[in-house]
């Protein structure tokens, strides 16, 4: 029996209205109503002249650009490195960085506080630092492995062409290969940086008072004021999507200029 792709379409059409088109309706709703359920802006101008909130998101971009590059400054030599090594054992190192995804992620961050704890003592006196390691050490592998796809996958004979031509070592991998790679950089920018920004569960685990997005969202709904909650949690979709608009544009620009390089 053969089915249209009309029918079947239908299952994702009926789990996109439930699960993406509902929630963003009632996001709005409450985000543009007040306690009366009357259309009001008041949440959208209470957002950006509360200076708490103000204070909030950017603190929260600090700690996500922070913790983006820590990720990308540690995560693309390890994958350039085993990218374009020759170790017979390059499957085990990368099985070795996605092991820590297997395991749970209460266990990881306990694990991570109590080392923490034993070098610094009082966890309070380093809440941004502590957040930033909480971070990093959550979101890594999800840096190297675009980045490292992305690399393993680049034609050698591109390099060898531009040493033949008289490039040094420096000048080839700054003209060929890190061009090449952008998108997974790109990529990797993207899964770490948005996460960031709402991750509150590692500074709640880190004995960290801090406030991020997350964390403000999570205070207003648990209060009970879903119209406030709803109006930030809007701002940080629009956030989001102005971000990986951008991103998908970067890396639209890359693959026109890796198809130029080739």
């Amino acid at each position: 029996m053969k089915f249209s792709r009309k029918t079947l379409g239908i299952p994702y059409a009926v789990f996109l209205l439930l699960f993406v088109v509902a929630p963003l309706v009632v996001l709005f709703y409450y985000a543009f109503t007040n306690g009366t359920g009357e259309f009001s802006l008041k949440n959208l101008t209470d957002f950006f002249s509360d200076p708490n909130t103000l204070g909030t998101l950017f603190y929260s971009l600090l700690l996500a650009m922070t913790t983006t590059l820590v990720c990308l400054l540690i995560a693309y030599p390890v994958a350039y490195i085993l990218a374009t090594s020759k170790m017979k054992s390059k499957p085990v190192i990368i099985m070795i960085f996605v092991m820590p995804m297997w395991i749970n992620f209460s266990l990881r961050i306990t694990a991570l506080k109590e080392i923490l704890t034993l070098i610094e003592g009082n966890l309070a006196f380093y809440p941004f630092l502590n957040s930033v390691i909480g971070m990093t050490y959550d979101f890594l592998p999800f840096m190297i492995l675009p980045i490292y796809n992305t690399i393993v996958k680049l034609d050698g004979s591109l390099t060898e062409a531009a040493r033949d031509l008289g490039a040094n070592e420096r000048r080839a991998f700054m003209r060929v290969t890190l061009p090449l790679s952008m998108p997974g950089i790109i990529s990797g920018i993207s899964m770490v940086f948005l996460p960031a920004m709402t991750n509150y569960v590692v500074l709640d685990m880190l004995n960290n008072s801090t406030f991020i997005m997350g964390s403000l969202i999570g205070s207003y709904f648990s209060a009970h004021n879903w119209h406030n909650g709803s109006m930030i949690a809007l701002v940080l979709l629009g956030i989001i999507c102005v971000f990986t608009l951008l991103t998908d544009r970067g890396d639209e620009k890359d693959a026109r200029t890796g198809g130029a390089l080739l």
